[in-house]
Parts: C-alpha cells; sequence; structure tokens
C-alpha cells in the first residue's frame, strides 16, 4: 500500500512538472497578444448572424 502511493505521488509531480508555460505567468496586453497571435479570426457563429 505504501509503495503504491509513493509510485501515485511521484506519477502526479511528474504529470505536473512537465505541463504548464516555463517561466513567470503573466497576462499580456492586447497589443502584445495581437502581435504575437495576430488578429482573430471571425467565428461561424458571428458569420451566420450577419447572413439572416
Amino acid at each position: 500500500m505504501r509503495r503504491r502511493l509513493a509510485l501515485a505521488a511521484l506519477l502526479a509531480a511528474l504529470l505536473l512538472a512537465g505541463c504548464g508555460q516555463k517561466g513567470p505567468l503573466y497576462l499580456p496586453d492586447d497589443e502584445q497578444a495581437a502581435e504575437r497571435f495576430g488578429s482573430p479570426a471571425p467565428s461561424d457563429a458571428a458569420n451566420s448572424e450577419d447572413e439572416s
């Protein structure tokens, strides 16, 4: 039982260590996001409402 708990804790630690952004977490300014990702593409829902 103790071995199973240790294995589960090790597995959880490895999974948590491998996800997420490396470095400091922050919310980019809208200008920075636009430069990096470009302008957002129009969604299909917005297009279908305009056509009605």
